[in-house]
């Protein structure tokens, strides 16, 4: 059973008030209960069944995967390397450029 919205229960009131009965507070019914029934098709969780669940999802997805060829790899492999040779570098130069102003500056 869904709840009033308050424009619904100041409409009721009005009503009650306009027929000169004082205003009652209806207090709501609780849902009737009914027995529950048993599923059908009652699914028998093992030990360890999410475990093996997540693992036959995993592998399945795996599966999916486009692994990369060994010329890709390679290739890769070589881009990763040339990025961090370059981005060493640059490191390197900036502390050599800014040495002497650390060493003249900052650590007096």
């Amino acid at each position: 059973m869904a709840r009033q919205t308050r424009a619904q229960r100041r409409a009721r009131r009005a009503e009650g008030a306009q027929d000169g009965a004082p205003p009652q507070r209806a207090r709501p019914q609780p849902a009737p209960r009914e027995a529950a029934a048993p599923p059908e098709h009652a699914e028998h969780h093992l030990p360890g069944g999410k475990v093996r669940r997540f693992v036959g999802e995993s592998w399945a997805e795996l599966k999916k995967v486009e692994w990369p060829g060994q010329n890709q790899l390679i290739q890769g492999v070589v881009v990763v390397l040339v990025a961090c040779i370059v981005v060493g570098l640059f490191l390197w130069g900036c502390d050599q450029v800014f040495r002497p102003f650390v060493h003249k500056f900052l650590l007096r």
